[in-house]
């Protein structure tokens, strides 16, 4: 059954000390699956604790993540996770909220002409998959330069370390450098995906 969140609001979800979530709309204990599955149906819900009220949505959000990719739903790469976890602390983690909300949400708008596409590429060659990869790999590309500190900023920094004899890595840039690496390994396994089904 598809829940929709209240006029006033989202759902409210209630998380009580035993660790069970129950929820305020249907009156009803549910389970971290029933949440995955609001998530997917669109239904937007908040998780508070019950006994002080916090907002923990975010916890029970990333709990939600940890149950599927333990259930061996491998959506997050390796070197993704590595690479976010690097980014606590770091002069950019302010930012990376943002930009990997930004990213995601281009990517959803795309995503039923990426569906459509990779049946195109399943049924016929891989090449609309490819051209969707590199639509996708330019706007990933532009958004780094616009998420970098800042672009040209960066760039200036470049030349005045090797106007000064320094070599320049700043580690922004290597990472950068990291992620495009990163998509174009999933590019590439894409493309042997669609070779399989083929």
């Amino acid at each position: 059954m598809t829940e929709a969140a209240s006029p006033d609001g989202p759902v409210i979800i209630k998380k009580y000390a035993n660790r069970r979530l129950y929820n305020t709309q249907t009156s009803a204990y549910v389970t971290l699956d029933h949440l995955a599955q609001m998530v997917k149906d669109g239904t937007e819900f908040e998780v508070r604790d019950a006994r002080s009220g916090e907002d923990i949505t975010r916890p029970v959000l990333t709990q939600i993540i940890f149950e599927e990719e333990a259930k061996g739903q491998n959506l997050l790469p390796i070197q993704f996770l590595r690479r976010l976890i690097r980014f606590y602390g770091d002069s950019l983690q302010a930012f990376v909220p943002g930009y990997l909300d930004m990213t995601m949400e281009s990517f959803t708008k795309n995503q039923d002409a990426m569906k459509s596409r990779v049946a195109e590429a399943f049924g016929g060659g891989t090449q609309a998959i490819e051209n969707l990869t590199r639509q996708n790999l330019a706007m990933f590309e532009r958004a780094m330069k616009m998420f970098s500190p800042f672009g040209a900023g960066l760039a200036r920094t470049e030349e005045e370390s090797r106007a000064n004899g320094a070599e320049a890595k700043p580690k922004q840039s290597e990472d950068i450098a990291e992620l495009k690496g990163e998509i174009e390994a999933m590019r590439k396994q894409l493309q042997e995906l669609a070779r399989e089904r083929k």
